[in-house]
């Protein structure tokens, strides 16, 4: 019994409401799938990771906001104007732009109408860098203007803050 106490006066970490949860929860298959997805493409080819980002992953997010729960990603820096942020998400961002690269950071936000907002940092990984890096092989390059023709989300190094994934719950 001492050790549980001990161990709960110890813990820094915050406790994780309901809303913060059941957000997390929500986003873990969309970040999943996506994440093999992007894996098998980049097996193939970086162009065939091109087709999973601009076409599996706005289906993948809209495969899984179901039950009135919204998810996404968004960036400052963005490639799809489809991913633009919504207020409460740019301001999600700035904040968790200042965390330490790498962090597992996020934030829980109130929004309107009794509705939550959560949204998670994405760092740039090495396996980013060969399309949002600062170099991008002139093949590559080509096709990513063709499918983004205003992409801005490019000149990032290993370790940046790319963006987030959100997730939006309704009024409980």
């Amino acid at each position: 019994m001492h050790a549980l106490i001990i161990a709960l006066v110890l813990s820094t970490e915050p406790p994780v409401d309901a809303s913060t949860a059941k957000a997390k929860a929500a986003l873990m298959p969309f970040k999943k799938s996506l994440k093999e997805a992007l894996t098998t493409a980049m097996e193939k080819s970086p162009e065939t990771a091109i087709d999973v980002c601009s076409k599996e992953a706005p289906a993948l997010a809209a495969k899984f906001s179901t039950d009135g729960v919204k998810l996404g990603r968004s960036a400052f820096k963005l490639r799809n104007e489809k991913n633009a942020p919504a207020d409460w998400v740019k301001q999600a961002m700035e904040s968790l732009s200042k965390e330490k690269s790498g962090a597992e950071a996020s934030r829980t936000v109130s929004l309107e109408g009794g509705r939550t907002g959560y949204a998670e940092a994405i760092w740039v990984g090495a396996q980013c860098l060969v399309c949002h890096g600062e170099a991008v092989a002139p093949s590559l390059d080509a096709k990513l203007k063709a499918a983004y023709p205003k992409d801005s989300a490019r000149g990032f190094k290993l370790g940046d803050f790319r963006g987030v994934f959100w997730a939006e719950l309704p009024a409980k």
